[in-house]
């Protein structure tokens, strides 16, 4: 396998992405099953709709295009697509069967290990995505304490409990934001405001860092206020989980929750999810009244991918992290070194944490500027480097993928830097950003 794409922006074809498209938005709603992976999120008509194979860092689209990959299937993909040891581990599991009529011991071996790995796991129970174990920390929550409003900041997926007090709250009863009250990432007085004005919280519930950094006291202020009201204090780290660190951005930054919610990262892209938390707080799912359960929630062919995964990431857990961290700042100091030297550092940069790295491209005012960001990510496209504008940096990820992606981005800023220059961006866009 190449470890850098081949192809010449000129030489791409994506005429079966194009064809697969247009019979994907006749019968699928969006054209994707994953918002993340709409068409619309990308330059529609220039970039690549489907993809065919993957390995390691890269992928291959459905027309044999190669790319440099910093999406990662969203995040899930932490050591590589293909990784030798997940694929042993579940062609293993897939020969004696994917699903019992009762519990599999591996469903015990992955608790286990999860409670030796993150600081507020003392019990676990396994869902399938991201939203099964959000929403079940809110319904846990209220459960445990008996109050019903939940505290919360960030994204958590679509359940009703979150997205009720946001712009997407189309479809959800009006009545249930009354129990659902948002404060500021970093903003710590917002989210004491909220326990001030009521006496009915159930739980903090916030992402403890995404693309951007916690603020020196905010995570050990939202512990602090939990504790003063009785509350739980509740991390998603649905994508922060076992990325941010071997423990979780809870270990990362020093501050453990009562419970925390993980899915993405620990099974190398395999489906599966988990809550995960403190003892007397998770007791609260097996008493009567409170149910929580699914079928799938005991598929056996993830829960092997996810002790294989674990097991990776604990036998070289300095070598990987180290390796995410030095990718993920390599790229957040070089794109805007490059910026910078192209002069159009005041509209593109580069931030957030290594294993997260965001780009923003701005109009002369500050707001965000749509065919900027659609005319960098053509021409990255167009040249073997897909980002959708984030950058998820994998164990997989090689110092020749970086230098190749930096190569690429000279190349690309000097094209949006020209445009800018003279007033031409939307006009070089080729499709639809």
């Amino acid at each position: 396998m190449s470890r850098e794409p081949q192809l010449h922006p000129r030489e791409r074809s994506i005429e079966r992405s194009r064809e697969l498209f247009e019979r994907a938005r006749r019968v699928i709603p969006d054209a994707a099953q994953t918002n993340s992976k709409r068409p619309e999120r990308f330059v529609v008509g220039v970039s690549p709709t489907h993809a065919a194979r993957a390995e390691g860092s890269h992928f291959w689209d459905v027309d044999g295009n190669e790319y440099i990959d910093y999406l990662m299937a969203c995040g899930p993909v932490i050591l590589g697509y293909d990784h030798p040891a997940v694929m042993d581990a579940v062609t293993e599991q897939v020969s004696d069967g994917s699903m019992y009529s009762l519990p599999h011991p591996l469903a015990v071996d992955v608790a286990e290990t999860i409670t030796e790995i993150v600081p507020c796991a003392e019990m676990v129970r396994f869902g399938k995505n991201g939203n099964d174990v959000t929403a079940l920390s809110a319904k846990l929550a209220r459960a445990y304490t008996g109050r019903d409003t939940i505290a919360t900041a960030g994204y958590h997926g679509w359940p009703d409990v979150f997205l009720s007090a946001s712009d997407a709250a189309r479809g959800i009863p009006s009545g249930v934001s009354e129990y659902t009250e948002r404060f500021g990432y970093n903003d710590l007085e917002s989210a004491r405001r909220i326990f001030e004005d009521s006496d009915d919280v159930a739980a903090i519930i916030t992402t403890p860092a995404s693309a951007r950094t916690p603020n020196d006291g905010f995570l050990e202020g939202l512990r602090e206020l939990a504790d003063e009201h009785g509350a739980l204090l509740v991390f998603d780290e649905v994508f922060t989980g076992f990325r941010f660190a071997l423990g979780g951005a809870q270990e990362r930054f020093g501050v453990t929750p009562d419970v925390a919610c993980f899915a993405k990262a620990m099974a190398n892209g395999y489906p599966i999810s988990a809550v995960a938390g403190r003892r007397d707080v998770m007791k609260t799912i097996g008493e009567p009244g409170f149910t929580f359960s699914m079928t799938y929630a005991g598929e056996v062919v993830s829960l092997a991918a996810t002790k294989a995964c674990l097991d990776v990431l604990q036998s070289n857990e300095e070598e990987i992290y180290d390796r995410i961290y030095a990718v993920g700042d390599a790229i957040r100091e070089g794109f805007n070194d490059l910026a910078a030297a192209h002069g159009i550092d005041d509209r593109a940069s580069a931030s957030g944490i290594a294993p997260r790295v965001v780009t923003r491209f701005t109009d002369e005012a500050g707001t965000p500027d749509p065919d900027a960001r659609s005319l960098f990510l053509q021409e990255a496209h167009k040249r073997g480097v897909f980002v959708p504008g984030s950058h998820i940096p994998s164990a997989a990820h090689s110092d020749a993928d970086v230098e190749y992606t930096l190569a690429v981005y000279d190349e690309v800023l000097a094209i949006l830097a020209a445009a800018i220059e003279r007033d031409v961006v939307a006009d070089r866009v080729d499709g639809q950003g």
